[in-house]
């Protein structure tokens, strides 16, 4: 049976190790404690809890966010509903950042409708909106 070493728990999460040492600095996964001799041994779970982490950060939230769901998940006692809360919070912040991307992209194209690609850069609308 292959032993559950960083390297291990890394390749089966699908990330590095590197990325492994920063969830632990973290907080969002437990330091092995050191043996006397050879390596550190994670817990199977921890293979998970990446892939949980990963899964997450996709959804776009924070590390710090991250943490707060992987605590609520360890409380027996906290239902769905709190969690929902979390999620619907972060759907309102992935609204207002759509509502602010359309507005910058709304002024990039209001610019690059302006341009006169024949005009010499010192006459540039984009350029000029810029400084």
């Amino acid at each position: 049976m292959a032993r559950n070493t960083i390297g291990t728990i890394a390749k089966r999460a699908g990330v590095g190790v590197e990325t492994v040492r920063f969830y632990e600095r973290q907080g969002l996964i437990k330091r092995p404690t050191a043996p006397r001799q050879g390596f550190r041994e994670y817990p199977e779970q921890v293979v998970d809890r990446i892939r949980f982490i990963r899964h997450a950060k996709v959804l776009g939230f924070t590390l710090k966010e991250i943490g707060q769901l992987l605590s609520l998940r360890a409380h027996p006692r906290i239902n769905c509903e709190t969690v929902q809360t979390r999620a619907l919070e972060k759907i309102a912040t992935v609204d207002e950042k759509i509502r602010a991307l359309r507005r910058i992209r709304s002024q990039l194209q209001k610019l690059a409708n302006a341009c006169n690609e024949r005009d010499a850069t010192a006459d540039c609308p984009i350029l000029e909106a810029l400084t």
